[in-house]
């Protein structure tokens, strides 16, 4: 058996036929950055969200209820994910599938908690949301300290005799991940030669960049988001600078790629398999292609968190939170991943 609650999961992609019509309405919600520097990230959410409400309405909807989907957006600020909790709260929302930035999940969950709402996140990987969150929260995505056991030992493995540089961005995510990649990395037997700090929302790192040069960095791996590190490689290579990026989930998005140009080829990420080969997610991916999208990063996840609310709600007969949540625990999922993220090759 699989528990969702700590380990990244495949959800069938395709929902069941309800004999019965839609007749009610349950009102579900989905929260990212839909606005500001991460708002790639929030479309892909957003999209995800809309199409699978649409294929769980034209089949029946959820226990014979039409579902409304309600979109908050959080712009990866704490605050305004409290006010988009608030504002789902208030607008009687029984779920939310997000939210995307591990610094907006954890406070928002206390209020889900306290209001009795399911919450699923497809993105967010700081251990502290689902350590310390209640009973109703669960993700779809690897934890930080899992990502960190891999990438750590990846790095030990190829370049245990190297200088390796760690640099975080300071937020709740990039911090954690670099630290929790550094930690395996040193239990390995190996030392960094750098760690820093960096500011995002910056539009050079020449200085950073500089330093590792002069400094005989190999390879550095990155604790933040996908501007920063597209920035920061592509400035590398300006300077003729050959040095190796890793890093996190974060640098899946398409913006990536733009940004780095031809400086992303072999940037390594620590990224679950990536959904659109699974057999099961054929049919979706080629709804999202039909109308000209492509579903990266973290669409068909968010597809899948609603989904597998559906799943427990089928299950539970019900969609009373402790039934719901029982049912969450008890059902096997009929495709469970490894524990472990995999590391994979952006070209």
């Amino acid at each position: 058996m699989c528990s969702i609650r700590n380990l990244m999961v495949a959800v069938v992609f395709g929902i069941a036929a309800n004999a019965a019509a839609a007749q009610a309405q349950v009102k579900i919600g989905v929260a990212g950055p839909m606005s500001g520097q991460y708002s790639w990230f929030g479309e892909q959410m957003e999209r995800g969200a809309e199409l699978a409400v649409e294929d769980l309405n034209a089949n029946g909807g959820v226990l014979g209820e039409e579902v409304e989907l309600i979109v908050g957006d959080d712009a990866c600020d704490p605050k305004q994910a409290v006010a988009v909790a608030k504002q789902f709260i208030a607008e009687g929302v029984t779920f939310v599938a997000g939210h995307w930035c591990s610094s907006s999940s954890i406070p928002a969950a206390k209020l889900y908690g306290k209001a009795g709402i399911l919450m699923i996140t497809p993105a967010s990987t700081n251990p502290k949301l689902t350590d310390e969150g209640g009973a109703n929260v669960f993700r779809l995505s690897g934890r930080d300290d899992e990502q960190g056991v891999v990438a750590g030992n990846y790095l030990a493995e190829n370049w245990d005799a190297k200088k390796i540089a760690f640099l975080h961005d300071g937020t709740t995510y990039g911090k954690d991940l670099a630290d929790a990649t550094r930690k395996q990395l040193n239990k390995r037997g190996v030392t960094e030669a750098m760690y820093e700090a960096f500011a995002p929302g910056q539009e050079s790192y020449f200085a950073i960049v500089s330093k590792m040069k002069d400094e005989d960095i190999d390879v550095f791996y990155l604790g933040g988001y996908s501007t920063e590190a597209a920035l920061m490689i592509r400035q590398a290579r300006d300077i003729g600078y050959e040095v190796q990026l890793v890093s996190g989930d974060a640098l899946t998005s398409e913006e990536f790629g733009m940004v780095a140009g031809d400086a992303a080829e072999g940037t390594l990420i620590t990224f679950f398999p990536d959904a659109r080969n699974y057999p099961e997610a054929k049919d979706v991916v080629a709804k999202f292609r039909e109308d000209d999208y492509e579903p990266e990063g973290y669409t068909l996840q968010t597809y899948a968190a609603i989904q597998t609310w559906l799943q427990a709600a089928t299950t539970a007969g019900s969609l009373d939170l402790d039934k719901m949540i029982k049912a969450l625990h008890e059902t096997e999922s009929k495709q469970c991943l490894e524990r472990s993220s995999s590391m994979r090759t952006v070209i």
